[in-house]
């Protein structure tokens, strides 16, 4: 078992119970105390549990969220399908554009995916984001300063923000934690969610993607409503009647192909 899905058990038992200890995490999982600890000091740090002597409790409000793994384990969940819808956004983004890209795995393929020698001009907070993109040696790369976030790789807080003030861009590529028919595009950070904003503000095209993992989840705060959104790329493994909902909505839905065969 991987650490992400070993992660995600605890988490699941944590729901489930409100606390675990650290000896039966050992015999189910059959890996060491050391191991143990570190996960559920990973899960603290994640704001989903509070260690204790011998285990861990669930942190109440942590139930209904859901969970954010660090960005280099999100890119290994669905990586088939993001690569596709990455791929589908990339397309949108023509040779000399300027674009903002969000810190996230999913908005990660789109950076993967861009075209090279088009002499973009690429404005991220995201590290990762920054060098993928660095590849491209026509393009021009800024990265919003700010203080860093371990988990996303991403830069928040004010200073961040100010600079987005700065920028207009053609396109503005955002990930999301969940997405709710009442809430719009939502957040399960709030310091992310004020960047996201501020992106959002800063761009002539909205575009969010995500898998279809996303569909009918709210994290803790919206920060894009339908209504400001100008395109929601996802496979056609989301739910069909969630699709036509949003495209009620005012939203040009664009659908990559992709079959469960083929996920990874």
């Amino acid at each position: 078992m991987i650490v992400a899905e070993r992660r995600k058990f605890i988490k699941e038992l944590l729901i489930k119970n409100k606390s675990v200890k650290v000896s039966d995490l050992v015999e189910l999982l059959h890996v060491s105390e050391e191991t143990i600890r570190r996960d559920l000091l990973q899960l603290e740090k994640d704001g989903i549990a509070e260690k204790n002597y011998g285990g861990a409790m669930l942190i109440e409000d942590a139930s209904n969220l859901p969970v954010i793994l660090p960005v280099g384990e999100r890119k290994l969940q669905y990586s088939r399908e993001k690569d596709l819808i990455g791929k589908v956004a990339a397309q949108l983004v023509k040779d000399g554009q300027t674009i903002i890209l969000d810190a996230g795995s999913t908005t990660w393929y789109v950076a993967k995916n861009l075209p090279d020698n088009t002499n973009l001009t690429v404005i991220t907070n995201a590290m990762n984001i920054a060098e993928e993109c660095s590849n491209d040696e026509t393009a021009s790369i800024y990265l919003l300063g700010g203080k860093l976030r371990r988990k996303t790789m991403s830069l928040i807080g004010p200073q961040v923000e100010t600079e987005l003030k700065k920028y207009s861009a053609d396109f503005v590529f955002l990930g999301t934690s969940g997405i709710s028919l009442r809430q719009g595009f939502t957040s399960s950070d709030l310091y992310e969610a004020e960047i996201k904003r501020g992106m959002v503000t800063a761009g002539q095209k909205i575009v969010v993607v995500a898998d279809h993992s996303k569909l009918e989840k709210a994290g803790l705060t919206t920060f894009c409503k339908f209504e400001e959104t100008d395109i929601f790329i996802t496979s056609d493994l989301t739910d069909k009647t969630l699709i036509k909902e949003i495209e009620k909505k005012g939203v040009e839905v664009i659908i990559a192909p992709v079959s469960k065969e083929t996920l990874a």
